[in-house]
């Protein structure tokens, strides 16, 4: 593989957020991938990241590094800004368009605290609702 190839395959993955004397400082987009993942399930009213559940098992079982990909997608832009795109499964009951905002601003504020990167956009995309589990309600039942 050239070192053309090699250097446009990191900078497509990575973000420069300094460059000093001593070499560069980059942010593999994993990283900021995770980080929203963190924010995302953190926030009340989500049950979980869109997916296929099967699949992502299996993706994390062979080692699968691009399983976020799927649920979570990162777009560098110029300079140090990013935009995230976040694909979400909510509980049933809660409103869709509070925890959305609550998710963005989680988001927002771990990204940009973390990294020191300008993110742009949080775009959410709630792709189901889920009750909650039936235990707990059968429990509640029989009381």
């Amino acid at each position: 593989m050239s070192e053309e190839i090699k250097e446009s395959q990191v900078k497509h993955e990575t973000m420069v957020l300094e460059d000093t004397e001593m070499g560069d400082i980059r942010i593999h987009e994993g990283v900021i991938a995770s980080l929203a993942r963190r924010a995302t399930l953190a926030t009340a009213g989500v049950s979980r990241l869109a997916g296929n559940s099967l699949v992502d098992n299996l993706a994390e079982i062979v080692g699968s590094r691009r399983m976020q990909s799927r649920n979570i997608n990162i777009i560098l832009g110029n300079g140090n800004d990013v935009a995230i795109e976040i694909k979400v499964v909510l509980k049933f009951g809660c409103c869709i368009p509070e925890v959305s905002t609550a998710i963005q601003k989680a988001v927002i504020g771990e990204v940009e605290k973390t990294t020191g990167m300008n993110v742009t956009e949080v775009h959410i995309i709630v792709q189901d609702i889920e009750e909650e589990s039936t235990g707990a309600s059968e429990a509640d039942e029989q009381a």
